[in-house]
């Protein structure tokens, strides 16, 4: 009996190459963390199940499914779509919020079964599809790369940097990356950077790479601060809006009062929240978030 790991894998393998595309054995060795041994043993395991898999022809060394195998068209009809079927998807996608977690799930499996130019101009905006896929390229090889015109929040200024991404973050908002000259993992947001460069660079420090928390704010670092807030209905309604995330941690307390109980990287987020609504919500704790906007309503009047 195989085990579930390794069926797993061979699913994957079946749908990878039954997507019209061929792939060689080091992409597939790559893609699935797999030996050269592991990947024949896979592909013959898929031709003794009854899917032709021609034998690479010229040195090529390319593999993929013959439409000519059985069930290939019923696997076909499953993962492809027509020209009309492709705009159809572009336009629902792009309807959901970004922070909507089914919208993730449903990118994901994309990105599975595609993995390919198509599917990141179909997913993302048009002219962020290259920086996605050029992302994903690195972070399925294990590459280094170069964010070209990255632009920082706190500095407002313009700066290549050289990074191991190894994640993105809801919706491919963000890219969670090991940052070499700082010598940490960051977010860096995918619509700041101008262009990336892949490159013929291996990871150096894949120990250190670990997702840090984000907020429903959007903002993340290593600390976690517990924050309360009684909310209106208008102030609850502005704040599912802008940031879906948070829907989960409110909680109503009557028919026009809520509260939100979450945790923050920082005030910076959830204080531009409520300074926007300050006759909307009441701060139950903590008492430093009071303190964090009196002081910088004091710095605006200054």
């Amino acid at each position: 009996m195989m085990e579930q790991p390794k069926l797993h894998k061979l699913l994957e393998l079946i749908m990878l190459l039954s997507n019209g595309l061929k792939y060689s054995k080091n992409q597939i060795m790559k893609r699935f963390d797999l030996t050269e041994r592991t990947v024949d043993r896979y592909i013959q395991t898929i031709r003794e199940a009854g899917f032709i898999i021609p034998r690479p022809k010229n040195g090529d060394g390319m593999y993929q499914i013959h439409k000519a195998s059985p069930y290939f068209k019923e696997i076909s009809e499953l993962l492809h779509f027509s020209k009309e079927e492709a705009h159809i998807l572009y336009n629902a996608i792009h309807s959901i919020s970004n922070e909507n977690l089914l919208k993730q799930n449903l990118i994901n499996k994309l990105y599975t079964l595609y993995n390919s130019k198509e599917i990141a101009q179909t997913i993302v905006k048009q002219q962020h599809s290259a920086v996605i896929q050029n992302l994903n390229k690195a972070i399925i090889e294990k590459r280094k790369v170069i964010l070209y015109n990255y632009r920082s929040a706190n500095s407002d200024k313009l700066q290549d940097r050289r990074v191991e991404p190894f994640s993105f973050t809801t919706n491919f908002i963000s890219t969670w990356a090991y940052d070499i000259n700082s010598g940490c993992c960051k977010t860096f947001k995918n619509t700041r950077i101008s262009s990336v460069s892949v490159l013929n660079e291996n990871w150096e420090h894949s120990k250190l790479h670990k997702e840090g928390f984000m907020d429903v704010f959007r903002i993340s670092s290593n600390q976690r601060i517990n924050v309360k807030l009684k909310l209106s209905l208008r102030a609850c309604e502005l704040l599912k809006e802008e940031y879906p995330l948070a829907e989960k941690d409110i909680t109503p307390i009557d028919d026009t009062k809520f509260l939100l109980e979450t945790e923050v990287c920082s005030f910076e987020g959830v204080g531009r929240f409520v300074m926007g609504l300050c006759q909307d919500i009441e701060i139950v704790e903590p008492t430093d978030l009071k303190i964090f906007i009196k002081k910088k309503i004091e710095d605006f009047l200054k």
